[in-house]
């Protein structure tokens, strides 16, 4: 185990070295390339930085209020008798939209039922298992500049609730 441990310890920094060498190898301006894609990388987040405060605001405020609690609970009771607890559908929803409040809340059901309940073995690998769809999609097509996303939602809700459905069966193998 102290072998994996040490080899990625040097993985980043190798990594690093390895495109600085290879860059340098190919005669090519390694740190004005470096320059460049900072400045763009800033210019992207000068662009998506609107949509990211307004998701994070809309989470925050839905949370606060206590409105995600009371449709984790309305909706629980159509999800209790097929095995997915009502008290993650608030998880669950956030997660769609945001990573961070979700493992907040993911922290919340750690303190209130551990990490070893079902519902914390549950939380732990929907949180693994799912994406943050709208943030991911508002990211990505706003960067690229798409427009039509066709299919991708659907799919991408599509791939969350397997991932949801997965977390529960793995969760009463466990």
């Amino acid at each position: 185990m102290s072998v994996i441990i040490a080899i990625s310890s040097f993985i980043i920094p190798g990594l690093m070295f390895f495109i600085i060498f290879y860059g340098m190898a190919k005669k090519q301006n390694v740190y004005d390339d470096f320059v460049n894609g900072a400045k763009g990388g800033l210019s992207t987040v000068l662009k998506v930085m609107p949509t990211l405060i307004g998701l994070m605001v809309a989470v925050g405020v839905l949370r606060e209020s206590g409105f995600m609690d009371f449709l984790g609970n309305w909706i629980g009771k159509l999800t209790n008798p097929i095995g997915f607890p009502g008290e993650l559908m608030p998880i669950t929803i956030v997660k769609i939209f945001s990573s961070s409040a979700a493992t907040g809340m993911l922290t919340d059901i750690f303190k209130e039922f551990g990490p070893d309940s079902y519902l914390g073995k549950v939380s732990s690998l929907m949180m693994s298992s799912t994406e943050t769809i709208f943030y991911t999609m508002s990211v990505y097509f706003i960067t690229a500049k798409v427009t039509k996303t066709r299919w991708t939602l659907a799919g991408a809700l599509l791939a969350t609730a397997a991932g949801t459905i997965a977390s529960v069966i793995l969760a009463n193998l466990m």
